[in-house]
């Protein structure tokens, strides 16, 4: 059976301990972080162990490649890619520019990770920006209005999947009202119901994404015990019904500081809530052996929800290549 996780690792090579662990564990999928990828053949190789290990040629390997200060793959051995805003800043003044830049970008980031053997992009971020929040969110947001967040969010998902890139929608069901860092504790949102409806649109034009991620966010108008992550009120009625997402749902990173307990009980409350998977981030073998004790297998919905969004990796079209698509987008950027 696969396990209902997806793990971090510790290096640029696997161990033999995480070989043996990867192994007999079988987890849903990986995910990559600047201290797994030096060089883009040595990020190759290691992409190339995990699918050997997986028995899967078309296992999720994840990463989060957003641009702006959120890359894990950095120059001068990879190109670099601009912050959300600068999309935002452009589609003030010309939205067609803007969502062609978005898409051309997405494209290129995808090519770059093809090229590693990486098939999954935690991008789109679909938080809108609001006043006086953490700066966690800040100039990754692609804007502060919901039709324009939205538009700029289904280029990029469009643009990976060009290339045969699966994206994941952020922060379910909106991370942009945080008003602290939730890698270090946890986020409280006061903001009436009604409110919140800004917050859920974009989530709710793109409810057909085929990956989403849910928010360490404690909501208090759904929920006032239990981050949306944690929460079967909030994943089943406003992440599947309300906004009507029916996607592969992954908990942001277990190992996060908004989240209290072991890391085996973080991981366990958030596939109990209603996430398919738990997303131990932090590569630490003791931690990930934790969490398998905990988190249990992979359910058959969630299995139906993988295969479907992993569908999208097997395309290849035609299109423009790295350079065209990273020209394409400096010429419409230039525009603001």
């Amino acid at each position: 059976m696969t396990q209902a996780a997806i793990y971090g690792l510790a290096g640029t090579e696997l161990s033999r301990d995480e070989r043996i662990f990867f192994r007999s564990a079988q987890p849903v999928g990986f995910i990559l972080f600047r201290r797994n990828c030096e060089t883009a053949e040595q990020t190759l190789r290691l992409t190339q162990s995990l699918r050997e290990i997986a028995g899967n040629d078309n296992v999720p390997i994840l990463i989060d490649q957003e641009g702006g200060r959120v890359v894990r793959m950095r120059p001068p051995e990879w190109p670099a890619f601009p912050a959300a805003e600068r999309f935002a800043q452009l589609y003030a003044i010309a939205p067609m520019s803007a969502i062609e830049a978005a898409r051309s970008n997405a494209r290129a980031i995808a090519l770059t990770l093809r090229a590693s053997g990486i098939n999954v992009n935690c991008l789109p971020m679909l938080d809108v920006r609001q006043p006086g929040a953490s700066d966690i969110i800040g100039d990754r947001a692609l804007g502060s209005d919901p039709m324009q967040v939205a538009a700029l969010g289904r280029a990029m998902l469009d643009g990976m999947a060009s290339a045969g890139v699966v994206g994941v929608i952020k922060h379910l069901p909106g991370h942009g009202r945080a008003l602290v860092d939730s890698h270090k504790e946890l986020p409280v949102v006061t903001a009436s119901a009604e409110e919140l409806e800004v917050d859920l649109e974009p989530f709710e034009r793109l409810s057909h994404a085929t990956m989403g991620m849910a928010a360490h966010v404690l909501y208090t108008a759904w929920d006032t015990d239990r981050p949306a992550s944690q929460s079967p009120t909030v994943i089943a009625d406003i992440i599947r019904h309300r906004i009507g997402f029916d996607g592969f749902l992954m908990s942001d990173d277990s190992n996060m500081g908004a989240l209290t307990g072991s890391q085996g009980e973080r991981a366990a409350a958030c596939v109990a809530a209603g996430c398919d998977v738990a997303l131990p981030c932090n590569g630490v073998l003791a931690d990930n052996i934790e969490v398998a004790k905990a988190v249990g297998d992979l359910s058959p919905e969630g299995a139906e929800r993988l295969a479907r969004a992993m569908a999208g990796t097997m395309v290849d079209g035609d299109g423009p290549d790295l350079a065209e698509s990273l020209a394409k987008r400096d010429t419409l950027l230039a525009l603001a």
